[in-house]
């Protein structure tokens, strides 16, 4: 036994068999004399419900991680790049994968006995989206060792940094390139000069230009980081108003429970008092019968005290015997 074959376990559980399963094996590790794994063990943490099923579409659909993943590949080096079309191609295909799998996993949920509801279909989605945004997300999340979701950032840093840095976009360095080619020959210097020109002029067009993107982009976030906010909010009375649901379906169940028990009681009650009621009647009979037993050992008494008198006076008077 090794924390690894252990974790792979204990993380594909129900979030509900987690703790048991996972004290259970801290136990077998501890009488078998490894401290140190039963520790590691026992500090594995609980998977929320949200992770435990962006676990499961992890194991249950593992031929859709790798697919998931080349696609973060993909967006995050159009966003470096700044190809718009390529962009739109993939934000669209973006949208449809993770709305699919975010189904999927709702569905396997279901299938494993533990359905779950829209908000947690949403945690599951947000899950996908810092996927794409982070390879280290991905890599987390493809572990299949989840303990809560994960939160996407807004937009890909690396475009960002771009902008801000001022680097040229990949297109405009390809055509410096080709114009740096073609310089040659007969007037190069005059050429040279010229392009340089040129390529000054658009430097100052695309530096404006980047930054017009920078001040939209980052309208952009903050109207997107708005919206999170507003949907965390939403997210977290969902949470809470789930949450008071399964406090209540728990209190019904315990309302059942405790009148099934009043009415095993009851019905044991009736039981007693009718096993009491039958107890006295048998106790007053035999009563009467005791009675009845002792009048008729005194009347025996009584019989037997008068003939051991009359034999007595028939001994002592010897005469009478005639008479």
């Amino acid at each position: 036994m090794d924390l690894d074959t252990v974790a792979d376990e204990l993380y594909g559980l129900r979030p509900e068999e987690f703790v048991a399963a996972r004290d259970r094996r801290a136990l077998e590790a501890r009488k078998a004399g490894d401290q140190a794994l039963a520790k590691e063990i026992g500090a594995l943490r609980r998977p929320s419900l949200a992770a435990w099923v962006s676990n499961l579409l992890v194991r249950r659909q593992p031929e859709e991680v790798q697919p998931l993943l080349e696609l973060g590949e993909e967006l995050r080096r159009a966003h470096r790049e700044l190809d718009g079309p390529q962009l739109r191609k993939l934000a669209r295909k973006q949208s449809e994968v993770i709305g699919a799998l975010g189904r999927q996993a709702r569905r396997l949920a279901a299938q494993a006995g533990r359905p779950v509801g829209e908000g947690v279909q949403r945690e599951v989605e947000e899950t996908l989206h810092a996927v794409l945004a982070a390879p280290e997300a991905g890599r987390e999340w493809a572990a299949g060792r989840l303990v809560k979701p994960l939160s996407s950032t807004f937009g890909f840093p690396e475009a960002d940094e771009a902008l801000l840095e001022g680097r040229p976009m990949v297109t405009e360095a390809k055509t410096r390139g080709k114009a740096e080619e073609t310089a040659g020959g007969r007037g190069a210097a005059k050429k040279r000069g010229a392009a340089e020109q040129r390529g000054a002029a658009e430097q100052r067009g695309a530096a404006e230009q980047r930054v017009d993107e920078l001040a939209h982009r980052r309208r952009l976030k903050e109207a997107r980081e708005a919206a999170r906010t507003a949907e965390r909010d939403l997210r977290a009375r969902e949470k809470e108003a789930e949450a008071a649901g399964r406090e209540a379906e728990e209190a019904r169940d315990r309302v059942a429970e405790a009148d099934e028990r009043v009415r095993a009681l009851r019905a044991e009650l009736h039981g007693a008092e009718e096993e009491h009621r039958r107890a006295r009647t048998d106790e007053q009979a035999a009563r009467d019968r005791a009675r009845q037993a002792d009048r008729a050992v005194r009347e025996a008494r009584r019989h037997a005290h008068t003939t051991a008198a009359e034999a007595e006076r028939l001994a002592a008077d010897p005469g009478a015997r005639g008479r």
